[in-house]
């Protein structure tokens, strides 16, 4: 099947520049932005499988799944590549597509030249400071997204993809970094007229101003029952080094919104990988910190949500979520009661914050993501079949409960 001439005047209406999900703070493949309240990420049948068969008590505690879409990649005479989905009639369905066609926020990452350097990496063309704050300022108002001063260690962003100095950039640079990687992938692998067919799933930060989100890897054990022995054993020791095993959940990424800057502060899956216990429960807490003070109001309703979702997956007899992470998401913009005065001299990455309590429980969300590994009786894909729950996962969610009730109790 030969895939349609991306973006001509003829299908401008109905075909849909992706561009990065610029929320991405975890994990390796790009997730891109569908339209407002959609993204999208490549199909994987195991996954695709798990949605399918969902059991109806953890519906409220994944993404809803809303169909495949058909991709294709675009790349022009200057070497500029592109992602455009082809919607199907199962996608219009659900609901009316925004047109990204010269929405200004796709500029940024449409403008993007790819060029082959001498290894089998692509280079991507450096924006200037000034470029980059113009084009995320005009296309995500309120988002604040940009800073100058993004704490990433020097040892950690990009250090497993090629062992350099990692780049500084004045934005999160996580969503760029795997929309890269997996641009590098595709157009190494494919020519244009290859379809891809991608998941479409809720997008589930996009009702916040200011998301706030936590990805956490679940469990300790991170290797699906189809990997290799090499990749196994890579795995396993991934587990043994981190807080996956001590306490079976280990940070994956994050960025918390600060008050006292008007910026995120983010941190990475290889910052994650390096925390002890003590540095586990300290970030956690910084997650729950805006800066100026701990946000106290989350504690309770993030408990209870977690317990929540405890009952079910103890529930769930055969299911294996290996390899999944689970999204903690508030909105970093508080409500007038809940907000402190603010103190310009804090630093944002100070943990003993002033505690502030409010009456309003803020809203939040927990959010199961990643099925790729995830096993179950019944599944289409031929794995191991496992007796009981999933005591690696449920070990995690009880550690992390414990965890939250002792900030909460100012231990």
């Amino acid at each position: 099947m030969v895939g349609q001439s991306p973006l001509d005047p003829s299908e401008s209406r109905t075909a849909v520049l992706l561009e990065p999900f610029v929320h991405q703070v975890g994990g390796h493949m790009s997730m891109m932005k569908y339209d407002e309240h959609t993204i999208c990420k490549p199909l994987v049948s195991q996954e695709l499988s798990f949605y399918e068969s969902l059991p109806l008590a953890m519906r409220q505690f994944t993404p809803q799944y809303k169909g495949i879409v058909s991709v294709h990649l675009k790349k022009d005479s200057l070497g500029n590549l592109t992602l455009i989905a082809s919607p199907s009639l199962q996608t219009e369905s659900c609901g009316r597509l925004d047109n990204a066609i010269g929405d200004s926020s796709v500029t940024i990452w449409h403008k993007c030249k790819w060029a082959a350097s001498t290894g089998s990496e692509h280079t991507l063309v450096t924006w200037s400071h000034t470029q980059l704050t113009k084009t995320f300022k005009d296309s995500c108002p309120g988002k604040m997204l940009l800073r100058t001063d993004l704490q990433y260690r020097t040892d950690s962003l990009l250090e497993e993809a090629n062992r350099n100095q990692p780049e500084r950039n004045s934005y999160n640079p996580w969503g760029l970094h795997c929309h890269r990687q997996h641009l590098n992938r595709m157009s190494s692998k494919h020519n244009e007229n290859k379809l891809h067919q991608f998941l479409l799933l809720e997008n589930v930060v996009s009702k916040y101003n200011y998301p706030c989100i936590l990805d956490l890897k679940m469990g300790t054990r991170q290797h699906g029952d189809d990997a290799s022995e090499e990749k196994k054993a890579r795995h396993i020791k991934k587990c043994e080094q981190s807080t996956s095993a001590s306490l079976g959940v280990r940070i994956c990424g994050m960025q918390v919104y600060q008050a006292d800057t008007g910026h995120f502060l983010c941190k990475d899956k290889y910052y994650g990988r390096k925390l002890s216990p003590e540095g586990f429960r300290q970030t956690l807490r910084q997650f729950l910190c805006n800066g100026n003070h701990l946000r106290a109001d989350l504690l309770e309703p993030i408990i209870l949500r977690l317990k929540a979702l405890l009952s079910v997956i103890r529930k769930q007899s055969s299911y294996r979520f290996y390899s999944s992470s689970l999204l903690i998401i508030y909105d970093g913009q508080e409500h007038k009661e809940n907000t402190a005065p603010l103190d310009n001299h804090l630093h944002f990455q100070k943990t003993n914050c002033t505690t502030s309590h409010g009456t309003h429980h803020s809203r939040v969300d927990v959010r199961m993501i990643d099925f790729a590994h995830t096993t179950f009786r019944g599944s289409k894909c031929n794995h191991t079949t496992y007796d009981g729950p999933d005591h690696g996962y449920i070990f995690g969610l009880e550690n992390l409960i414990k965890i939250l009730q002792n900030i909460s109790e100012g231990k």
